[in-house]
């Protein structure tokens, strides 16, 4: 399975070099292609389908820890180069690297194609900025079974590294679009049968009433603003309803990505409650 040693021993090595640029937005950019760490993310990437996965980077230990995921690599028609481990230093952004690096092709779906699937549950991503908490809100929208997410123009880029590692995988499992005008994105989603609701803690309507009303069982889709700002008076009034998640305690207020989960669940609660909701817990 794996040689004594390593093929790639040199961070000068044209392929590492390559790699390592892709740490940055404008190299990512031109070539279409990003970083993706660790056994989980490599491992989705591998199943994806298609070409997605390119090239895999690897140290001896890793590839013969993860020898299944190094199989489905190459099964998938990735190059697999076994690495120093001062190599994978090199192109991983993380404190303390796995040992698998992938590269892999840009994902998006354009955004018509998200319409043109009648979508039922999107997540909007409105003048996001931090790309961890941009991952962590893919996470959620993905276990809530949203049906795509939505980055605006104005947010961070999708295929940052902190954005590809908190996304834990859910980046490879639902369609994303990107670079979206949020004027554009909202028409099109309401244009599509969706109603909007904006989430915002100074929202006139609150989240558990919209549950009781029972009008959260249609097609939806929420708009999540900036982690320190939240959402600009002209993205709001774009919504159909300004939503606040109700605070019952003595917090000051609801991070994003945890102001997020509790509006998709309670979305896909809503939207689940005559046919039920698969637990977590239930095997598959």
């Amino acid at each position: 399975m794996t040689s004594a040693t390593p093929e790639l021993i040199s961070p000068r090595s044209p392929r590492v070099v390559a790699a390592r640029r892709l740490a940055k937005r404008n190299f990512r950019g031109k070539e279409r292609l990003f970083l993706a760490e660790g056994p989980q993310a490599v491992r989705e990437a591998a199943g994806h389908g298609g070409d997605t996965l390119v090239e895999l980077f690897a140290t001896v230990e890793a590839a013969e820890r993860y020898a299944d995921i190094i199989g489905e690599a190459r099964g998938a028609g990735a190059r697999v180069h076994l690495a120093d481990e001062q190599v994978i230093e090199d192109i991983s952004t993380t404190v303390t690297p796995q040992g698998l690096v992938a590269i892999c092709r840009f994902l998006d779906t354009p955004f018509e194609a998200i319409l043109a699937a009648r979508p039922r549950l999107v997540a909007v991503l409105a003048h996001v900025r931090d790309p961890g908490n941009a991952g962590t809100v893919l996470r959620c929208a993905d276990a809530a079974g949203a049906d795509a997410v939505v980055l605006t123009d104005a947010s961070v880029d999708l295929y940052n590294p902190k954005a590809v590692r908190a996304s834990v995988g859910s980046l490879f499992h639902l369609p994303v679009a990107v670079g979206v005008p949020v004027e554009q994105a909202v028409a099109g989603l309401r244009d599509a049968g969706v109603r909007i609701l904006a989430a915002d803690g100074a929202g006139e309507d609150d989240l558990d009433d919209e549950l009781d009303k029972e009008t959260m069982g249609g097609p939806t889709a929420w708009v999540f603003g900036n982690e320190a700002w939240g959402l600009p008076e002209e993205t709001r009034d774009l919504a159909d309803a300004v939503v606040r998640v109700p605070i019952h305690g003595k917090a000051e207020s609801l991070n994003l990505a945890t102001a997020a989960a509790v509006c998709l669940y309670a979305s896909a609660r809503a939207q689940r409650a005559s046919g039920g909701c698969r637990s977590v817990t239930e095997s598959e």
